[in-house]
């Protein structure tokens, strides 16, 4: 642990995350310079979502914080998160598949956003032509692999794949709450990379 963290709480959160060693980011510094009030307000919610979840098992909770930090290309919590989501029973195969959900939605986010915006005929009518075979049968299930592909899709901001794939979460025996707690996983694991990063 970095000796210039002296910040209690923060020093719990690392830990909390597997993550020894950090050296504090310019964000980070100041929230620690000023004993900001937001470093136990975000101890809370990443505890709170990663390990008190009601309705998403530790292991789903940590696969979903796993796809935030592979979608924002962050690699401190893309290892830590690996490494509790595996010690929480987690698969080569299941993290694996994380990456590429993440990817697919990249692809899908940025491509159907453009369909959206535009909204021309032209653009709507032309098939994707999008390869997505990883959809049809995917290790973590059905209804995982499309809550996990709304939990990124939210994150990159793009409604008409949120939509569509609430849609299927929900078509495929999921409920809202699960949906709720995931976005809300989503939602607060960016703010942590905010400051992580």
């Amino acid at each position: 642990m970095s000796i210039a963290i002296q910040n209690e709480t923060f020093v719990n959160l690392l830990n909390e995350l597997n993550i020894p060693n950090y050296t504090p980011s310019a964000n980070a510094q100041v929230l620690l310079n000023t004993e900001a009030r937001f470093i136990k307000d975000l101890k809370i919610n990443v505890s709170n979502v990663l390990s008190y979840a009601q309705y998403l098992s530790r292991k789903e909770s940590l696969l979903l914080a796993l796809s935030i930090a592979v979608n924002e290309k962050y690699d401190l919590l893309k290892e830590a998160f690996t490494t509790l989501a595996k010690e929480a029973g987690s698969t080569d195969a299941e993290i694996s598949e994380i990456i590429a959900c993440t990817a697919l939605m990249n692809t899908n986010n940025i491509f159907y956003r453009f369909r959206h915006f535009i909204k021309k005929d032209f653009y709507s009518n032309q098939p994707a032509g999008i390869k997505m075979s990883i959809m049809m049968n995917p290790v973590l299930g059905k209804e995982f692999f499309e809550l996990v592909s709304l939990a990124v899709s939210s994150v990159n901001g793009c409604e008409m794949c949120v939509t569509s794939h609430e849609q299927s979460v929900l078509q495929h025996g999921s409920s809202e709450s699960r949906v709720f707690e995931a976005v809300k996983l989503a939602a607060i694991i960016k703010g942590l990379i905010t400051v992580l990063a």
